[in-house]
């Protein structure tokens, strides 16, 4: 028996859908239904007649049309996007009937009317990439059209299609006169979409080194309790496509967009990034890594940690300044909480009591709120220290750190103050490393547990260990906030080693910092004592009694839980550098 005969032919094929057809059906299934059942009857069918298009199938929302040329399917898709947008404009945003087109030209196998093949394939799966009341075509399509027709046109890159063999390279078209895509209301919290870093090697090979990267980057974003983080399949629409940051913020509804490159030279990777404000085009943060390109994984997991280390804390700064030009009125918890944050982090018993006044005001709003009640924490240790160790300040620390552990164990910052605070004021370590080891397990590059548990190491007498985490705190984010205390870690772990000119080095840092805290000016007097340069230790001693009046240095060791060892050393130093006892 003969085998049947396959009819093949070169065609030109239309796919589109309803955007958001589930939705709306699941808000109105007659209203929608007859609308789309209108818009096929009075806009579609004439428009696909007209080009001298033929129907093949239509599915629910769904249509497949075969043009016998490009230049005829594209004119099709443009009329009706065009005619679509006219119709919506009297419609709300939650009624309105657009769609997304692909079109793409290839070899089809027709049966019984109906086609197959890769061509009707491509159509279809570049019709999902669409934007509402938009077109995508293959290169197959874009180059047959091209210098044909006058199109405002997107390169959106190589696409990695469904079943499809090999990347195909699209094309996005929008309608002149169709709506642009409304833009989306601002969620409620910072947040952030991380487009595709950029190959910049000419190596294909390298995108699966940057995809990677920024899946890992996303990930880790999205641990960040605070902190609103777009779906990986929705910033890597943006993929290949030159963008506009402001348009990447008003379609994807974030306040910041992460952007970078990779460019791989021999054995060597350079990775930048910058984290800019959608709003207005500023940056809020750059960076550049230069590394080895040996370990892959290795790799993509330390500069993931960097990254993410080092924009949280850029974030929070960016997030208080925003709130500062709120209307007083007008702030939630949330807001009160940025509001005292700078004063928070000043770390001294004045701006402490300021800031508590905004966060009394959070907990009024919202009792549960773990951040609020860690920083409510740091700002009773700050006046227990510094203003005359009342106990009823301690034990107001310790009540609200207590609060933010039992309320906070998903936010990595809350756990890393109340550890602060439990490890310091209520001197119980055991309690204070499982909150910053919790803290870990939910941000893995949260550098202010690094910092702050460093302190707490150091006061505890464990020099080694203080020194290696107050390092890793700052290999996490350079530029931290904190980075001062990480600073004063490193010169007491140094000091209770005996190592006073690392220990001195150390303390200049922590003080060029934070020129306005008191401790670190301790933990310059104290090494310079003991290396007998008792003029320089007076001088940093009398710094200290100006920040803070009523120090005593036998009240800061009692009040620490200062270890025994480290403590007589102490004593020592700053009583020759003629500080109180």
């Amino acid at each position: 028996m003969a085998q049947e005969r396959v009819v093949r032919r070169l065609a030109a094929i239309l796919a589109a859908d309803v955007a958001g057809y589930s939705r709306l059906m699941g808000t109105d299934e007659e209203g929608t239904l007859a609308a789309l059942k209108a818009c096929r009857r009075e806009l579609i069918d004439p428009k696909i007649a007209e080009h001298q298009g033929r129907i093949v199938k239509t599915t629910g929302d769904g249509a497949l049309v075969e043009f016998a040329s490009v230049v005829d399917a594209v004119r099709c898709a443009l009329d009706i996007q065009r005619a679509a947008s006219e119709r919506n404009a009297a419609n709300p945003d939650d009624r309105r009937i657009e769609f997304r087109i692909g079109i793409n030209i290839g070899d089809i196998i027709i049966d019984e009317g109906d086609i197959y093949g890769d061509g009707v394939n491509v159509a279809a799966r570049i019709e999902t990439l669409a934007e509402p009341g938009t077109i995508c075509l293959s290169d197959n399509a874009y180059q047959q059209i091209k210098g044909k027709l006058a199109l405002d046109v997107i390169d959106m890159g190589e696409r990695q299609l469904r079943n499809i063999a090999q990347p195909i390279r699209v094309y996005g078209v929008r309608a002149d006169g169709a709506a642009s895509r409304p833009a989306l209301s601002l969620p409620d919290k910072p947040s952030v979409a991380v487009l595709p870093f950029q190959n910049m090697s000419g190596d294909p090979e390298q995108e699966y080194f940057c995809d990677g990267m920024v899946d890992d980057i996303i990930t880790g974003l999205s641990r960040i309790k605070w902190l609103f983080v777009i779906a990986r399949n929705s910033s890597f629409a943006y993929k290949g496509r030159a963008v506009d940051v402001k348009q990447v913020g008003r379609e994807l509804g974030v306040r910041y967009v992460l952007e970078g490159s990779v460019r791989k030279l021999g054995d060597r990777v350079r990775i930048t990034g910058q984290l800019i404000d959608a709003a207005t085009g500023a940056h809020v943060w750059a960076e550049r890594y230069d590394r080895k390109f040996d370990d892959i994984f290795a790799l993509q997991d330390e500069i993931t940690l960097s990254v993410v280390g080092a924009i949280e804390p850029s974030l929070r700064l960016a997030e208080a300044e925003r709130v500062k030009r709120k209307r007083p009125d007008s702030l939630d918890a949330y807001d009160l909480v940025l509001q005292a944050q700078p004063d928070v982090y000043l770390r001294m018993a004045e701006p402490a009591a300021k800031a508590l006044v905004p966060l009394d005001r959070a907990l009024a709003l919202d009792p549960t709120y773990a951040l609020a009640h860690a920083y409510a924490a740091y700002c009773h240790h700050s006046q227990f220290l510094r203003a005359g160790l009342r106990e009823g300040e301690r034990m107001a620390s310790i009540r609200h750190a207590e609060a933010a552990i039992a309320h906070g164990q998903d936010d990595a910052l809350a756990l890393a103050f109340a550890g602060f605070v439990i490890g310091m004021d209520k001197h119980d370590r055991a309690a204070a490393f499982a909150s910053f080891e919790a803290a870990i397990a939910v941000s893995p590059s949260s550098a202010i547990t690094y910092i702050l548990g460093s302190v707490v190491l150091a006061f505890g007498g464990e020099a080694e260990r203080a020194i290696e985490w107050a390092e890793r705190g700052l290999r996490l984010s350079p530029f931290d906030p904190w980075r001062a205390s990480a600073f004063a870690a490193l010169a007491l772990g140094h000091f209770h080693r005996g190592h006073y000119e690392e220990a001195v080095a150390a303390a200049r840092k922590a003080i060029q910092s934070s020129p306005g805290f008191s401790i670190y000016y301790v933990t310059l007097a104290a090494p310079l004592a003991k290396l007998g340069r008792i003029d320089e230790a007076k001088a940093a001693g009398a710094r200290v009694l100006e920040l803070q009046p009523v120090f005593c240095y036998t009240r800061l060791i009692a009040g620490v839980g200062c270890a025994p060892a480290l403590a007589a050393s102490l004593s020592e130093a700053l009583a020759a550098a003629g500080l109180p006892e």
